[in-house]
């Protein structure tokens, strides 16, 4: 079943499009080193006009994704730049099932990371986690593209565990806060504020159950967004 794209609000235009523009080219429908529709035809499947469309493909060019030739048109250079895909993982090509087998991942390793932040984070940590939370929201908020900040967001949680170790782990988070927020397109921002916040507020206090609580409701939202998105698209 071809992937029904939502209809967009106005206020958020550009990195709506970004965001489908980038999940359009994740779902396959224009593999690396093809070409794109032109920008009448993006711009009539997107429902919005051409400026906005150029804006997105001028953003996803500078994220290296996409190749603008003059003359012939704008190709896919690549479906995940290095720093967005440490892993590599962009080559599954089932999306669906690569963000379930991430979900596995996180959900033994970051609820366990946020309540040991709880316990080793110091004042100073507890302060740039509230910043990081605060820019994820405002960008969030904005209809600006948060996914570079919100991966910095749960870096840093791992990194106030405590646990050395843990570092070798932070390109799966990487990888995960990608591929759901390309996924997901937005469509869980109230749920991701929210819970970020709970997280925040929960290592703030040294309440390591409240984190670990809030850290499972944040990624049980995804997942279920997610549930719901692969049902759709196999009917």
């Amino acid at each position: 079943m071809a992937y029904q794209y939502e209809k967009v609000n106005k206020k958020l235009l550009v990195p709506q499009i970004e965001d489908q523009l980038m999940l359009y080219i994740l779902q396959d429908e224009v593999n690396i080193g093809e070409k794109l529709p032109n920008e009448y035809d993006l711009a009539a499947k997107f429902g919005v006009g051409r400026s906005t469309v150029r804006e997105a493909v001028k953003s996803l060019t500078s994220r290296g994704i996409l190749e603008v030739r003059r003359g012939a048109g704008t190709f896919v250079k690549q479906k995940e730049n290095g720093m967005n895909d440490p892993l590599g993982l962009s080559k599954f090509e089932d999306k669906y099932k690569l963000a379930m087998e991430l979900f596995d991942i996180r959900m033994l390793i970051e609820p366990e990371l946020a309540a040991l932040a709880c316990q080793n984070a110091t004042e100073d940590d507890k302060q740039h986690m509230k910043m990081l939370c605060d820019e994820v929201e405002s960008l969030y908020l904005g209809g600006k593209n948060h996914i570079q900040k919100d991966m910095e967001f749960h870096a840093w949680i791992a990194k106030c565990s405590g646990n050395r170790v843990v570092e070798v782990l932070v390109p799966v988070i990487y990888t995960a806060v990608t591929t759901f927020a390309n996924l997901t397109n937005r469509k869980l921002m109230k749920e991701t504020i929210e819970t970020h916040r709970d997280i925040t507020d929960s290592i703030i206090r040294g309440d390591a159950m409240g984190a670990r609580c809030a850290m499972i409701s944040h990624l049980t939202h995804n997942r279920k967004m997610i549930v719901q998105m692969r049902e759709n698209r196999d009917k």
